[in-house]
Parts: C-alpha cells; sequence; structure tokens
C-alpha cells in the first residue's frame, strides 16, 4: 500500500473510529440535549471518514485492479490494519476499565476537546495541501471540527469548574488521556514522505500551537496540566490495545455475516 494512501487511512480511521465510540452515547447522554450533540459529532467524524475512505479508495484502485469501497475499508479490515491514535479507541468507561462499563462523560468530553483541538490544527494545514481532493475534505472538517472544539472546550470548563465530583472527574481523564497525545506529534517515515510531497505536515510543528488553544481552557476550567510523559502508543503503526478488536467485533459483525447484503 502506498504512503499516500496510508496517510489517508491514518485521518479516516481516526474518524471513524471515534465516531462510534461518541455513537455508543446514543440513548445514554447525561441529557437529551447532549445525546444529539454527540450524536452529531459522531455523524461529521463518520462523514470525514466516507470522504476520506472514497478517496483512497480511488487511488488504490490501480494498485488492486479495482476501487476499494468505503465499506471495504471500514468493515473489511482486521485491528492490525487500521491506523487510528490509540487515545480513540480507548472505551468510553476510561483508560483503566474493562471497556463494557456505563460510560463516562467527563472522559469524552476530555477525549474530544484534546482531539479536536489537534484536528482544528491539522485541518488547517491540510486546507493547503498538494492533494487538492484531500485539501477540499480539509476545507469542509475545519469548519466542523471548530464547532466540536467549542462545544468540549465549553462543557470543560463547565465540568472543571464545576461541583468536587465533576472537577475531580475531569482530573482523573486529563491525566490519563494526556500521555496518549504524545503520538500525535511524532512523525515517522510515512508522515515525512507526505510532508516532503506537500500533500501532509510535520506533526511535530503542531504541538505548541496545540498547547497554546488548549492550556488556556485548561486553566479556565482550573485543571491542572499533568506532568510530561514519555508513554507513546502506536495505533497509527498499526499497534493496538484490545480495546480495538472489541469495538471492530461490534461494528463488523453484520456486514461480515452478510457481506455484500443490501437493504
Amino acid at each position: 500500500m502506498s504512503a499516500h494512501i496510508e496517510y489517508l487511512l491514518r485521518l479516516a480511521d481516526n474518524g471513524l473510529i471515534l465516531s462510534h465510540r461518541l455513537a455508543e452515547w446514543a440513548g445514554h447522554g447525561p441529557v437529551l440535549e447532549e445525546d444529539i450533540a454527540l450524536s452529531n459529532i459522531g455523524l461529521d467524524l463518520l462523514g470525514q471518514a466516507r470522504l476520506l475512505y472514497q478517496h483512497a479508495g480511488t487511488l488504490a484502485a490501480p494498485e488492486s485492479g479495482a476501487p476499494r469501497t468505503e465499506d471495504d475499508f471500514a468493515y473489511f479490515r482486521d485491528a492490525s490494519e487500521f491506523r487510528n491514535f490509540t487515545m480513540l479507541e480507548l472505551p468510553n468507561s476510561g483508560v483503566a476499565s474493562g471497556g463494557p462499563g456505563a460510560g463516562d462523560y467527563g472522559f469524552t468530553i476530555v477525549r474530544n476537546a484534546l482531539y479536536s483541538s489537534w484536528g482544528c490544527l491539522a485541518w488547517l494545514q491540510l486546507q493547503s495541501s498538494a492533494d487538492a481532493q484531500l485539501a477540499a475534505i480539509a476545507g469542509k472538517a475545519v469548519k466542523e471540527t471548530r464547532y466540536h472544539w467549542r462545544h468540549a472546550s465549553d462543557w470543560l470548563v463547565r465540568l472543571g469548574d464545576g461541583t468536587a465530583e465533576s472537577h475531580g472527574r475531569m482530573q482523573r481523564a486529563l491525566d490519563s488521556l494526556l500521555p496518549y497525545c504524545n503520538e500525535w506529534f511524532v512523525g515517522d517515515q510515512i508522515d515525512q514522505q507526505m510532508h516532503a510531497m506537500g500533500v501532509g505536515f510535520e506533526p511535530a510543528n503542531l504541538r505548541e500551537p496545540w498547547l497554546a488553544m488548549l492550556k488556556p481552557v485548561i486553566a479556565e476550567s482550573t485543571l491542572s496540566w499533568s506532568k510530561d510523559s514519555h508513554f507513546q502508543s502506536k495505533g497509527k503503526a498499526g499497534q493496538h490495545g484490545e480495546h480495538l478488536s472489541y469495538l471492530l467485533a461490534h461494528m463488523q459483525a453484520l456486514p461480515r455475516l452478510h457481506p455484500g447484503a443490501v437493504w
């Protein structure tokens, strides 16, 4: 698989996997309005993933001899073939949970805040991509992601500077999730190649703008920024924990059981 296609799949897999986690909140949100808000954010992410999968499928056609569809990428790859950031596959019940427990809304909000702030910067860079189709997708995605950031940052402040219970939950979520962000700012050979071609960006260049965007909101939330960690997850290299396999088993069960079925 070419580096260009793999780069697109990294972006697409991020959207797909986080959208699935947000979809798990449907019917379980703390209030009806938030139930709908998280569903809409998930749909935005799913829409971004679909566009990226479609683009990757078009580029893959000369290699495979036939176009690959968005369903092929979403439903018929195993966990080791997915390239999403590790943080996004973690269960809504938290890093230390076994997975099936009730969702922690604070954990979801902190994750959305961390990822959407990164996403705002990443899509802004990709609007200037030499890949015209990717640039067009980025132009749409950056508008949606700015809304995701506004929603998450508003709740970050509201819950962080809320009751002792909500503050504690938000602080625990932030402490557990921040180490997973390290992966976002470490480039590899694919990142370097795409940057050299003008298709992508240098991941390390986003770290300082990301901190500048996020830290004032963390301070307003009365939360404390954790000490830097040397932890390095490697989801974008295909190295995942057990949570992704369970997520995919749930998401892929129907199309794998009835391949080619249509409604």
